[in-house]
């Protein structure tokens, strides 16, 4: 079961983060793995009560507080492969330093219902994080990974990535949101650090 994660409320004024969630705009992409990223900001949006309702440098945004904090929400409107543009741009015009952005992402390599927080590394074949890396110029920056599961047999990643969640799956994917969109928020409360040490366990 999912435990409900608070955060101790900071003093300081001022601060804004930037959280990105990674995946394809359209009907089409809309219940793809490669979209879970934007399915974790929806639910993060969701559940602070905001809807995205205007587009910044390429991207879907909303602003909103939370707890002290000033958040920027973010859906790149780039299609995956370009997500750098969406992200550079949000971060230069805000002037969000990179230890207070995060790029949430789905990643092949972890089972489902697994999360992963880092505060660095390299894309891993990850097309949209290869893309923000290039922007930025740096791979040093936080992401939240939410598994999705290798392919079945011999199907490639590719097109798996690009398949809709499975029956079986759809029916545990909002628990999986949830925790991952509680880890984001518990991220900007308290830091990398203390998020890797709550949310990096082997099961939810």
């Amino acid at each position: 079961m999912f435990r409900r994660i608070t955060g101790r409320v900071f003093q300081e004024p001022g601060q804004m983060y930037l959280l990105v969630g990674l995946g394809n705009p359209g009907l089409t992409y809309q219940n793809n793995r490669h979209n879970v990223g934007f399915m974790v900001v929806d639910e993060i949006a969701r559940m602070l009560g905001e809807s995205f309702t205007r587009v910044e440098s390429r991207a879907l945004v909303t602003k909103t507080d939370y707890q002290g904090r000033r958040i920027v929400l973010a859906k790149p409107r780039t299609y995956m492969n370009l997500s750098g543009q969406a992200v550079q741009g949000l971060s230069r015009f805000y002037k969000i330093p990179l230890e207070q952005i995060l790029i949430i992402y789905d990643d092949a390599d972890l089972p489902f219902e697994t999360i992963r927080i880092r505060p660095d590394g390299s894309a891993a074949g990850q097309k949209g994080m290869k893309s923000i890396i290039e922007h930025l110029g740096t791979d040093k920056f936080p992401r939240l990974r939410v598994g999705i599961d290798r392919p079945p047999g011999k199907m490639s990643t590719p097109d798996y990535v690009l398949q809709d969640f499975s029956k079986d799956q759809l029916v545990r994917l909002p628990l999986i949101l949830e925790q991952a969109a509680q880890a984001a928020l518990y991220f900007v409360i308290n830091g990398i650090t203390s998020s890797m040490n709550q949310f990096n366990r082997t099961e939810i």
